[in-house]
């Protein structure tokens, strides 16, 4: 289960916590203009929008979980089972395997306006990538600093929808989540009105104007509390500020050990969490262990190259002594 958002300041902000039980050995991955992009039945790109974001990197091939290109594209996929279908490959189609399917909108993309060209021509296939990383139900949030969509391939086939909040959890379908928003219209950051009708009635705390908001860790819940804390979030416009108000709106939402016990007996907790700043691409993360941000920039990297760059994350906890 996983949360998304974007986020704007000055610049631009997207990201993401990945909640599972397990890892894949994830890494910060930098993917340069010249690198190879073999896709199962299209055409390679050698050629391309250099590219950032955690990827599981497998024989030589990044499997990005988010990222963003170096002109400000974002995409992140997020857990959708019982809900998502991929169809056989298609002729007259663009037929994509979902584990390219990052891949092949963040390297040719620049802007939404783009990528929803490409979405018109596409059909996510089953196409496993390998037999150790079978494909995953996914559906996926694509913004730009402009707006957002939301994508879901389903057995009735492609949805994409205009995503006007910014978030993404998991199931339901993205169409539920916006109804169910509407019961949760009446919460407020602001001391609330007394409607009840007794004039004797006053608030007894601060915050009572969100009473309401749901607390648990299921997807719908997430969704509109990430959507409260977003639309109501109030930040600086440096990077300093951006970047910390990016974490604490995502915090809302993570998921502490011991709170969601699966049926085996693992529990699901926040592995990290990630903001990349996509005017100037770079990817900040925290990780369940280790609260202090760390960054990678694209920059820094050589974009010409044809090799990517992987940055494991740094997941011992980093503390500051002050005595």
């Amino acid at each position: 289960m996983c949360t998304a958002i974007a986020y704007k300041t000055k610049d631009h902000y997207f990201g993401r916590t990945l909640d599972l039980e397990y890892t894949y050995d994830e890494q910060v991955t930098v993917t340069p203009r010249n690198f190879e992009f073999r896709f199962r039945t299209k055409q390679s790109l050698k050629n391309h929008y250099a590219i950032i974001g955690m990827a599981t990197v497998a024989d030589k091939y990044p499997l990005y979980y988010e990222a963003t290109n170096e002109y400000g594209l974002s995409m992140a996929g997020l857990n959708f089972p019982g809900n998502a279908y991929y169809f056989p490959v298609t002729e007259g189609k663009d037929n994509i395997a979902p584990f390219e399917f990052i891949p092949w909108i963040l390297s040719q993309c620049r802007d939404l306006t783009e990528a929803r060209g490409l979405l018109e021509k596409i059909n996510l296939c089953n196409i496993d990538f390998s037999e150790q990383f079978p494909l995953s139900p996914l559906h996926w949030m694509i913004a730009d600093k402009e707006g957002a969509i939301t994508v879901e391939s389903m057995a009735d086939g492609l949805h994409v929808y205009e995503n006007p909040i910014g978030v993404l959890t998991n199931n339901p379908t993205f169409d539920y989540h916006m109804t169910h928003l509407c019961d949760y219209i009446n919460l407020t950051p602001k001391t609330p009105e007394n409607r009840f009708g007794a004039p004797a009635l006053t608030t007894y705390s601060r915050g009572m104007g969100g009473i309401g908001l749901p607390g648990d860790l299921s997807s719908a819940s997430r969704f509109v509390r990430a959507a409260f804390v977003k639309l109501n979030s109030v930040s600086g416009e440096s990077e300093n500020e951006s970047i910390s108000q990016f974490f604490h709106i995502l915090g809302a939402v993570e998921q502490q050990r011991g709170c969601a016990q699966l049926p085996d007996g693992s529990y699901e907790i926040t592995d990290y969490t990630s903001c990349m700043n996509t005017d100037q691409g770079i990817y900040y993360y925290t990780t369940y262990e280790n609260h202090a941000i760390s960054a990678v920039d694209m920059h820094r990297c050589n974009l010409e190259g044809e090799e990517i760059y992987t940055y494991p994350l740094i997941k011992t906890q980093q503390i500051k002594w002050q005595n």
